[in-house]
């Protein structure tokens, strides 16, 4: 469709799936928007891209709003996607182009399995597995990378930068997390309250929804229970560099408490003490502070203190 103008009628009795990609043109899909009779409120959130996720009931349309991610990338992009089903129609609005929707189009267009033969509903359960699959990509992605601050930073020399990267992790996968849950919301309020978008032979897919949403809260759940375990470790190890820093510094001080008791008595210049006459009273407290000093470390020695 390349615009309002080109827009036509949906006919009884077919099946239609506009497919809306690119928020930059507001005013056409206001118009769009306002040609296929959904409501102006629905039109800001569609528009809006810091829109939270929701779902709503209208007389004439079901109007869902979620975000999804892009796995593929290496920066932690996300994306908006709207859906507004009605009776024989399901129109999906995009934040931007992308070609995570490009094998359902391809079986739509070769007339490969069960799309062309189902109603609307059907297509979006098949747009929100293919969202949920997203999800599945990003979190196992966050795994490995939460595994690999356990295997090699935080066992080596973990430095401040970890803490910081632990953090932003655990924001993403909450941002995830809160996405997801609308989703599983939609799918209860559906089957609470029968939606007559959604046929009664199709709630069984939208329950498998609700069982994948499951499986990713529980794997969010995990994922962020792995890295409180790496930021607890990375303090754990950091104070325990601090320990050993401190055992140093009380073995070196402790070490040299006895030479200066000794430099002390003999520092106080009184008439009466012989050895200060003494020829070698000199290398005699030489000899007793380097006695004491091996002493002392063998004794730390034994006791295994450092």
């Amino acid at each position: 469709v390349e615009g309002p103008a080109k827009l036509e009628k949906f006919e009884e009795g077919y099946y239609y799936w506009l497919n809306i990609h690119g928020l930059s043109r507001p005013e056409e899909i206001a118009a769009i928007c306002k040609q296929l009779n959904i409501h102006s409120l629905v039109i800001q959130d569609i528009l809006d891209v810091n829109q939270r996720p929701k779902y709503q009931e209208f007389e004439s349309f079901s109007f869902l709003t979620i975000k999804t991610t892009v796995p593929d990338k290496e920066e932690r992009s996300t994306e908006q996607i709207s859906f507004v089903l009605g009776p024989g129609y399901l129109i999906s609005f995009q934040e931007r182009k992308a070609d995570y929707f490009d094998h359902l189009r391809y079986r739509l267009r070769e007339k490969v399995g069960l799309l062309r033969e189902r109603t609307p509903d059907f297509l979006l359960y098949t747009l929100l597995e293919s969202i949920l699959d997203n999800y599945f990509k990003t979190l196992d992605k966050l795994d490995e990378q939460t595994q690999a601050f356990d295997l090699s930073n935080l066992n080596a020399d973990p430095a401040p930068s970890v803490l910081a990267q632990i953090e932003q992790h655990k924001r993403y996968v909450q941002f995830i997390k809160k996405a997801i849950v609308p989703i599983k919301e939609f799918t209860f309020s559906i089957e609470r309250e029968k939606s007559p978008y959604v046929q009664e032979r199709h709630m069984k897919y939208f329950l498998e929804i609700r069982d994948l949403c499951l499986t990713l809260i529980d794997q969010c759940d995990s994922i962020l229970s792995s890295l409180e375990s790496s930021n607890d470790l990375f303090f754990s190890i950091q104070g325990h560099r601090m320990n050993q820093v401190m055992k140093t510094l009380t073995i070196v001080s402790t070490i040299f408490i006895p030479a200066t008791f000794v430099a002390g008595i003999y520092g106080m210049n009184f008439l009466n003490m012989p050895e200060l006459r003494w020829h070698y009273g000199y290398f005699a407290v030489w000899l007793l502070i380097l006695l004491t000093v091996v002493g002392m470390l063998i004794y730390f020695k034994r006791k295994k203190w450092f």
